[in-house]
């Protein structure tokens, strides 16, 4: 099960990320004064990364006990929420967070980090 901690420290591990206090929780962004890719709600048993709106049906589909959107909130944005309980272990963790990071990143920052691979 993952855990806050978990998310942070994973987070921060990624190339240029910060942590900066937003809208009262932690929120992680692919460098300083960079996009937010990652936020943990207030609670720490939910975190929310980039999705691409197009997918984010499909993901909730096939595991709604680990994928949701809060409605009324993310309805507009490309952002899903992610149950940190239900992850299978680190490397889940760390794969949803890259592909976020991947999102979030600034061309300049992706092509200093090949090793991260392209945005999808």
């Amino acid at each position: 099960m993952a855990t806050a901690d978990d998310v942070r420290r994973v987070a921060l591990s990624l190339p240029g990320a910060v942590e900066k206090l937003a809208w009262g929780m932690p929120t992680f962004r692919a460098g300083p004064g960079g996009k937010i890719f990652a936020s943990l709600d207030d609670d720490d048993q939910v975190m929310g990364v980039k999705c691409p709106k197009e997918e984010r049906a499909e993901l909730i589909a096939a595991e709604p006990g680990k994928f949701f959107i809060r409605e009324g909130h993310d309805d507009g944005y490309a952002w899903i929420r992610v149950r940190l309980g239900a992850l299978d272990d680190e490397a889940e963790l760390r794969a949803v967070l890259a592909d976020s990071w991947r999102q979030a990143a600034s061309r300049r920052l992706l092509a200093e980090h090949p090793e991260m691979g392209e945005a999808g």
